[in-house]
């Protein structure tokens, strides 16, 4: 099977230059991926590179560590959509969720994803930071707060995507969202193994390689 309609093509490098937004854009075309996935000062530039083509572009927002106010997260949001993106991964605030601010939790994916309307909302929930429990919680706030996708890592985090995170994740979210891996996944046969498992869409910056 082709693992090219499943990959977010990403690069959220901080020494991301525009010369490599515009490489990640031309091998996205190149190899028929799903999307770019970029930090929101590019989405212009691939929008414009990516122009008449039907790769998607993602923007993360409140990234990569999830913990800046939700007005500003929203802001981010909006910024990203009127720039171009398709779709939007925002990141949860773990804090809130290790304290147990669950509502808070729910209203802030809420909120953004209320903003977005129809643009796709992916919920970064940084597994490698949680419990089970949590992730757990962290899935049920995300579906409750009608988020499209759950998704594993920023990549940024102590650890990447897992197997059983994947398990646990699609346990709890059923048909309810689709999910996203990410973080650390670099060949074809750990990609397909995260496919067969259910998940939606990959997210990573080797993308050329798996194939």
């Amino acid at each position: 099977m082709s693992i090219a309609p499943y990959i977010d093509h990403t690069n959220l490098k901080a020494t991301a230059t525009p010369s490599d937004i515009e490489k990640l854009s031309s091998e996205a075309l190149t190899y028929d991926f799903y999307a770019v996935c970029v930090n929101g000062c590019y989405v212009s530039l691939a929008k414009e590179a990516l122009q008449d083509s039907e790769v998607k572009i993602a923007a993360v927002i409140g990234f990569p560590l999830g913990a800046m106010s939700t007005e500003a997260k929203i802001f981010e949001a909006k910024d990203c959509v009127q720039n171009g993106a398709d779709e939007i991964d925002m990141v949860i605030n773990v804090g809130w969720l290790k304290a147990k601010k669950f509502d808070a939790v729910r209203d802030e994916i809420k909120a953004i994803k209320k903003a977005i309307g129809d643009t796709i909302l992916k919920v970064i929930i940084e597994t490698c930071y949680l419990t089970d429990e949590e992730k757990e919680i962290a899935c049920e706030l995300s579906v409750e707060a009608n988020a499209d996708f759950v998704k594993t890592s920023t990549g940024f985090g102590t650890g990447g995507a897992t197997l059983e995170d994947v398990q646990l994740m699609k346990r709890i979210v059923g048909d309810k969202a689709k999910i996203k891996a990410s973080g650390g996944i670099k060949d074809k046969a750990t990609a397909l193994r995260y496919i067969e498992l259910g998940v939606s869409r990959i997210g990573t910056s080797s993308g050329p390689t798996l194939l």
